[in-house]
């Protein structure tokens, strides 16, 4: 496998001219392609480090991995770019192999070690994108109806009811069924224990 300079102008997308390899598969939305754009303008050196790979086809090359990089490099105004160069009778089954699995990622991103031992802003304007984790809804408590079996139902004076609700905010509980079976629950293993 040779790796060589070669003219933009001789490179072409995989639109499925090879007889058994199917178009690129990948696309790359408007701020993604952005945020490509933007990494070839800051390092552009990594075009170095991660070639286009090429085959040659009809006096052209036809780009079997980096379909979006040569995008954004024309995008950006490039003449030429760095390639390996696959042997012209690599086998079509090898070719369809080699453009899924450079979009492979293998690998998972540690979310924990991201967030706390790298900077966020770097990260973000490298094109991470980080997943969004929302809360979950907490269970509404439906009540029973006052006629149930199930239902208790405690009167309290002023003076009990001042008492329970300073109960409540120096155990940080909420007004609902489960803090009522956390405070019984202490009082219990208090008794108890």
């Amino acid at each position: 496998m040779q790796v060589q300079n070669i003219k933009i102008s001789k490179l072409r997308f995989n639109d499925g001219q090879i007889d058994g390899l199917p178009k690129n598969p990948r696309f790359i939305r408007d701020y993604r392609f952005e945020k490509l754009v933007q990494s070839l303008k800051d390092d552009p050196e990594m075009l170095e480090i991660r070639e286009l790979i090429v085959i040659p086809f009809n006096d052209c090359y036809l780009v079997i991995g980096g379909n979006m990089r040569l995008r954004a490099m024309r995008e950006l105004g490039f003449t030429e770019a760095i390639c390996k160069v696959l042997p012209e009778d690599t086998p079509v089954k090898k070719l369809r192999a080699y453009a899924i699995k450079d979009n492979v990622a293998y690998g998972s991103d540690d979310n924990d070690a991201l967030a706390n031992e790298w900077d966020a802003i770097e990260l973000e304007h490298w094109g991470v994108e980080f997943p969004i984790f929302e809360e979950p809804e907490e269970e509404k408590e439906t009540l029973p109806k006052a006629d149930e079996d199930n239902m208790i139902a405690i009167t309290l004076t002023d003076e009990e009811k001042a008492e329970w609700e300073n109960a409540k905010a120096y155990v940080k509980l909420k007004d609902d069924k489960k803090s009522l079976f956390k405070i019984i629950l202490r009082l219990y293993e208090a008794e108890n224990n």
